[in-house]
């Protein structure tokens, strides 16, 4: 409701906007043009001078008295009809005293009077045209403002439009990317998934080849042991609801194990495995910490014809599982991407899709530690998994004194 209420709202903010600037830029416009409604012109006081020097003249002996009193009276009653002299405080503000003077002086009736009146008269006529000169340049003004005013406010709006129809666009890119992205990281589980699976099933494959040939009850209790193990693996491994916990955002469900029997189920004629007498028990993802350890190995046995050595230890009281081979080793270029997915070591020397190493790294932080990968002495890579406390579990108490080794 509120995302709608908000769309709305960016919807109409254009026109709210537009009406809002429109009325604050016409407004003092409006106000100055406003008086054009009136009518208001110049001519009234123009009129009234001209009938104050039309009474000068007639005081010329030629002219009869009779007309010359009809045309002083005629001036004196405009000099008198303050009505007809509109803004008659904004053309001068001594105004009222020019007509005073004016009606006064015609009304003296002399030479000298006469003169008085036509002075104030022109003077008044004056000013009055010289305000209409200023208020002419005023309306050109405000007119310019107001067009201005109009210019602006199309602009803006066609600004506004033109952001929010960037910010649908950017929306669009952003939910467009999300979708990419969500499509990208089900097709990553997806390949993990793939790749974690292979191992098991080519165990199983194996064993229930085995399983025809076996002539013992225990070669078969052994090989169906073995077809059970790799089974539960798969299913575990594969189930497509829990995809992104198994391989994208780790979810562990670690319970305080000894380290020591995982590693050992990893003894083989190429595979020699080093633990301690003493128990090393550490909450972990039994699972997980499982598949760490086979893509090592695998890994390992993919890029040496010798054997790989694991060995576990607990420098500091922290569990460290480190795995060595005696292969060619790796560039330090190609050390610092390795851990990235679909990288790989060496295509002559192996297979893969790569993202064993990958993998390794995401449980081993997943468990608050990391992976780390250094040369050997002697040739090959070390390969060291130290295991902290995964943030679903709380820390117990561990010892800080390795236990001696033992080697099977």
């Amino acid at each position: 409701m509120l995302l709608l209420a908000r769309e709305l709202l960016l919807a109409v903010l254009p026109g709210l906007l537009t009406t809002a600037v429109l009325l604050a830029t016409t407004l003092p416009a409006y106000n100055a043009l406003k008086n054009t409604g009136t009518g208001w012109t110049p001519y009234a006081y123009q009129g009234f001078a001209q009938d104050v020097l039309q009474y000068q003249v007639s005081r010329h002996p030629d002219v009869p008295a009779e007309d010359r009193e009809r045309i002083r009276l005629m001036a004196l009653s405009s000099a008198l009809n303050r009505a007809q002299f509109g803004l008659l405080d904004d053309v001068e503000r001594l105004g009222e005293r020019r007509l005073s003077v004016v009606a006064r002086n015609l009304q003296e009736d002399t030479d000298a009077s006469a003169a008085r009146a036509v002075q104030e008269a022109l003077g008044l006529s004056a000013q009055a045209t010289e305000y209409a000169k200023g208020l002419g340049i005023r309306y050109q003004q405000e007119l310019q403002r107001l067009r201005c005013a109009l210019i602006g406010t199309s602009a803006l709006t066609g600004l506004l439009s033109a952001l929010l129809i960037l910010r649908a666009l950017l929306m669009w890119r952003g939910e467009h990317l999300r979708t990419r992205q969500r499509e990208e990281r089900q097709i990553e589980a997806l390949n993990l998934a793939s790749h974690e699976m292979r191992r098991p099933l080519q165990t199983l494959l194996l064993a229930s080849d085995l399983l025809r040939r076996a002539e013992t009850p225990d070669q078969q209790q052994r090989l169906l042991s073995m077809i059970e193990d790799s089974a539960s693996q798969i299913s575990n491994r594969a189930d497509l609801g829990r995809l992104k916990d198994l391989y994208l955002d780790v979810t562990l469900n670690p319970q305080r194990t000894d380290l020591r029997p995982l590693l050992r189920r990893f003894s083989a004629e190429r595979v020699h495995v080093v633990t301690p007498d003493a128990p090393v028990p550490w909450p972990v993802d039994a699972g997980r910490f499982r598949q760490m350890i086979e893509n090592l190995v695998e890994n390992a046995l993919k890029y040496t014809d010798g054997v790989v050595e694991v060995s576990l230890g607990t420098p500091g009281g922290r569990p460290q599982v480190q795995v060595r081979d005696f292969g060619p080793g790796m560039s330090a270029e190609l050390q610092g991407r390795v851990f990235e997915p679909y990288e790989r070591g060496p295509v002559s020397l192996g297979s893969g899709q790569g993202l064993g190493l990958p993998l390794v790294r995401r449980y081993a932080r997943a468990h608050g530690g990391d992976v780390t990968i250094s040369h050997a002495p002697g040739g090959g890579l070390i390969m060291t998994v130290t295991l902290g406390d995964p943030a679903t579990h709380l820390r117990a108490p561990v010892s800080a004194t390795p236990a001696p080794a033992r080697r099977n």
